[in-house]
Protein backbone atom coordinates (compact mmCIF):
# COMPACT_ATOMS: atom_id res chain seq x y z
CA UNK A 1 0.00 0.00 0.00
CA UNK A 2 1.60 3.26 -1.08
CA UNK A 3 2.46 6.07 1.54
CA UNK A 4 -0.59 8.12 2.18
CA UNK A 5 1.13 12.25 3.88
CA UNK A 6 -1.04 13.24 6.75
CA UNK A 7 -2.66 16.63 6.78
CA UNK A 8 -0.33 17.45 9.16
CA UNK A 9 2.73 15.88 7.30
CA UNK A 10 1.74 17.95 4.45
CA UNK A 11 1.65 21.12 5.84
CA UNK A 12 4.82 21.12 7.42
CA UNK A 13 6.41 19.85 4.08
CA UNK A 14 4.42 23.27 2.46
CA UNK A 15 5.64 25.01 5.48
CA UNK A 16 9.32 24.10 4.42
CA UNK A 17 9.07 24.74 0.93
CA UNK A 18 7.69 28.32 1.42
CA UNK A 19 10.79 28.99 3.73
CA UNK A 20 12.72 28.03 1.52
CA UNK A 21 11.24 30.21 -1.32
CA UNK A 22 11.38 33.01 0.72
CA UNK A 23 14.71 32.54 2.01
CA UNK A 24 15.41 32.09 -2.23
CA UNK A 25 13.78 35.52 -2.53
CA UNK A 26 15.75 37.36 -0.03
CA UNK A 27 19.15 35.95 -1.71
CA UNK A 28 17.75 37.34 -4.97
CA UNK A 29 16.99 40.80 -3.71
CA UNK A 30 20.65 40.95 -2.41
CA UNK A 31 22.59 38.94 -4.77
CA UNK A 32 20.21 38.33 -7.38
CA UNK A 33 20.56 34.55 -9.75
CA UNK A 34 24.28 34.45 -9.49
CA UNK A 35 24.03 34.49 -5.56
CA UNK A 36 21.02 31.64 -5.90
CA UNK A 37 23.30 28.77 -5.04
CA UNK A 38 22.00 25.85 -3.52
CA UNK A 39 23.84 26.26 -0.83
CA UNK A 40 23.02 30.31 -0.40
CA UNK A 41 19.34 29.42 -0.32
CA UNK A 42 19.44 26.33 2.24
CA UNK A 43 21.28 28.89 4.84
CA UNK A 44 19.24 31.63 4.10
CA UNK A 45 16.00 29.58 4.84
CA UNK A 46 17.55 27.86 7.66
CA UNK A 47 17.50 24.19 5.78
CA UNK A 48 19.78 21.92 5.42
CA UNK A 49 21.19 21.64 1.68
CA UNK A 50 19.86 18.18 1.57
CA UNK A 51 16.77 19.55 2.63
CA UNK A 52 16.19 21.93 -0.62
CA UNK A 53 17.15 19.47 -3.03
CA UNK A 54 14.13 17.34 -1.57
CA UNK A 55 11.91 19.94 -2.49
CA UNK A 56 13.84 21.49 -5.51
CA UNK A 57 15.63 18.83 -7.78
CA UNK A 58 18.23 21.00 -9.40
CA UNK A 59 19.10 24.68 -9.07
CA UNK A 60 17.13 25.29 -12.47
CA UNK A 61 14.09 24.12 -10.63
CA UNK A 62 14.31 26.25 -8.13
CA UNK A 63 15.56 29.26 -10.34
CA UNK A 64 12.49 28.45 -12.31
CA UNK A 65 9.79 28.15 -9.16
CA UNK A 66 11.71 31.54 -8.10
CA UNK A 67 11.05 33.50 -10.79
CA UNK A 68 7.18 32.39 -10.91
CA UNK A 69 6.63 33.35 -7.86
CA UNK A 70 8.25 36.89 -7.81
CA UNK A 71 6.87 37.46 -11.11
CA UNK A 72 3.22 36.20 -10.15
CA UNK A 73 3.23 39.52 -7.33
CA UNK A 74 4.39 41.80 -10.00
CA UNK A 75 1.48 40.98 -12.46
CA UNK A 76 -1.09 41.03 -9.55
CA UNK A 77 -0.06 44.71 -8.82
CA UNK A 78 -0.17 45.92 -12.46
CA UNK A 79 -3.56 44.13 -12.89
CA UNK A 80 -4.68 45.90 -10.15
CA UNK A 81 -3.47 48.93 -12.02
CA UNK A 82 -5.12 48.30 -14.87
CA UNK A 83 -8.07 47.84 -13.08
CA UNK A 84 -8.44 51.01 -10.74
CA UNK A 85 -10.36 54.05 -11.63
CA UNK A 86 -10.00 56.73 -14.18
CA UNK A 87 -10.74 56.96 -17.66
CA UNK A 88 -8.60 54.11 -20.41
CA UNK A 89 -5.68 56.27 -20.81
CA UNK A 90 -4.78 56.89 -17.30
CA UNK A 91 -5.38 52.88 -17.02
CA UNK A 92 -2.86 52.27 -19.18
CA UNK A 93 -0.49 54.84 -18.02
CA UNK A 94 -0.60 53.36 -14.37
CA UNK A 95 0.60 49.70 -15.58
CA UNK A 96 3.43 51.15 -17.41
CA UNK A 97 3.78 53.62 -14.13
CA UNK A 98 3.32 50.65 -11.59
CA UNK A 99 5.81 48.38 -13.52
CA UNK A 100 8.08 50.83 -13.27
CA UNK A 101 7.90 51.97 -10.05
CA UNK A 102 7.66 48.62 -8.45
CA UNK A 103 10.84 48.36 -10.15
CA UNK A 104 12.92 50.85 -9.16
CA UNK A 105 12.26 49.98 -5.74
CA UNK A 106 14.02 46.72 -5.76
CA UNK A 107 16.48 47.22 -8.37
CA UNK A 108 18.78 44.47 -7.75
CA UNK A 109 15.51 42.01 -7.81
CA UNK A 110 13.89 43.69 -10.96
CA UNK A 111 17.08 43.61 -12.90
CA UNK A 112 17.31 39.79 -12.11
CA UNK A 113 14.04 39.28 -13.11
CA UNK A 114 14.43 41.35 -16.27
CA UNK A 115 17.94 41.10 -17.88
CA UNK A 116 20.12 39.35 -15.57
CA UNK A 117 22.00 36.59 -17.94
CA UNK A 118 20.66 32.72 -16.16
CA UNK A 119 19.60 29.55 -16.65
CA UNK A 120 17.40 29.01 -20.27
CA UNK A 121 14.44 27.64 -18.43
CA UNK A 122 14.12 30.92 -17.04
CA UNK A 123 14.86 32.32 -19.99
CA UNK A 124 11.65 30.83 -21.48
CA UNK A 125 9.82 31.92 -18.32
CA UNK A 126 10.74 35.73 -19.24
CA UNK A 127 8.93 35.05 -21.92
CA UNK A 128 5.65 33.77 -20.49
CA UNK A 129 6.19 36.88 -18.55
CA UNK A 130 6.30 39.57 -21.34
CA UNK A 131 3.00 38.38 -22.92
CA UNK A 132 1.62 38.01 -19.36
CA UNK A 133 2.34 41.91 -19.16
CA UNK A 134 1.34 42.37 -23.26
CA UNK A 135 -1.72 41.24 -22.88
CA UNK A 136 -2.76 43.31 -19.81
CA UNK A 137 -1.62 46.62 -21.96
CA UNK A 138 -3.17 44.84 -25.01
CA UNK A 139 -6.77 44.31 -23.39
CA UNK A 140 -6.77 48.30 -22.27
CA UNK A 141 -5.73 49.68 -25.62
CA UNK A 142 -8.16 47.48 -27.01
CA UNK A 143 -10.96 49.38 -25.12
CA UNK A 144 -9.34 52.91 -25.94
CA UNK A 145 -9.63 52.44 -29.31
CA UNK A 146 -13.38 50.79 -29.67
CA UNK A 147 -14.42 54.02 -27.36
CA UNK A 148 -12.37 56.22 -29.48
CA UNK A 149 -10.17 57.61 -26.81
CA UNK A 150 -6.59 56.17 -28.78
CA UNK A 151 -6.86 56.22 -32.43
CA UNK A 152 -6.95 52.73 -34.04
CA UNK A 153 -3.79 50.71 -34.31
CA UNK A 154 -3.09 46.93 -33.62
CA UNK A 155 -3.22 46.69 -29.47
CA UNK A 156 -0.96 43.70 -29.48
CA UNK A 157 1.88 45.57 -31.03
CA UNK A 158 1.49 48.63 -29.53
CA UNK A 159 1.66 46.84 -26.11
CA UNK A 160 4.43 44.75 -27.10
CA UNK A 161 6.37 47.60 -28.01
CA UNK A 162 5.65 49.42 -24.56
CA UNK A 163 6.39 46.51 -22.41
CA UNK A 164 9.84 45.78 -24.13
CA UNK A 165 10.75 49.82 -24.53
CA UNK A 166 9.57 50.13 -20.67
CA UNK A 167 11.99 46.89 -19.77
CA UNK A 168 14.63 48.49 -21.57
CA UNK A 169 14.65 52.04 -20.49
CA UNK A 170 15.17 50.59 -17.17
CA UNK A 171 17.75 48.22 -17.41
CA UNK A 172 20.33 51.44 -17.04
CA UNK A 173 18.75 52.43 -13.88
CA UNK A 174 18.85 48.62 -12.33
CA UNK A 175 21.82 47.77 -13.08
CA UNK A 176 22.99 51.54 -11.61
CA UNK A 177 20.77 51.02 -8.88
CA UNK A 178 19.42 54.14 -8.83
CA UNK A 179 17.02 56.16 -10.93
CA UNK A 180 16.91 59.94 -11.91
CA UNK A 181 14.13 61.63 -10.13
CA UNK A 182 12.25 62.57 -13.99
CA UNK A 183 12.30 58.34 -14.61
CA UNK A 184 8.85 57.85 -14.24
CA UNK A 185 7.46 61.25 -14.98
CA UNK A 186 9.47 60.16 -18.39
CA UNK A 187 8.32 56.88 -18.69
CA UNK A 188 4.53 58.50 -18.65
CA UNK A 189 5.17 60.82 -21.05
CA UNK A 190 6.58 58.22 -23.38
CA UNK A 191 3.36 55.82 -22.84
CA UNK A 192 1.03 58.71 -23.58
CA UNK A 193 2.94 59.58 -26.95
CA UNK A 194 3.59 56.10 -28.01
CA UNK A 195 -0.61 55.35 -27.54
CA UNK A 196 -1.29 58.60 -29.54
CA UNK A 197 -3.32 59.45 -27.07
CA UNK A 198 -4.47 63.09 -27.70
CA UNK A 199 -3.57 64.68 -24.23
CA UNK A 200 0.59 64.23 -24.80
CA UNK A 201 0.63 67.34 -21.68
CA UNK A 202 -1.52 64.61 -19.35
CA UNK A 203 2.50 64.15 -17.40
Amino acid sequence: MAYRRTPAVQARLDAQRQAILDGAIAVLSKDGYAGCSMSAVAAQAGVATGTLYRHFPSKSALAVELFRTVVSREVAAVEEAANRDGDLTERIVAVMETFARRALKAPRLAYALLAEPVDPAVDAERLVFRKRFRDIFAERIAEGVAAGVLPPQDAQVTAAALVGAGGEALIGPLVDGAAEPDVIPAFVTFTIRALGAADATHA
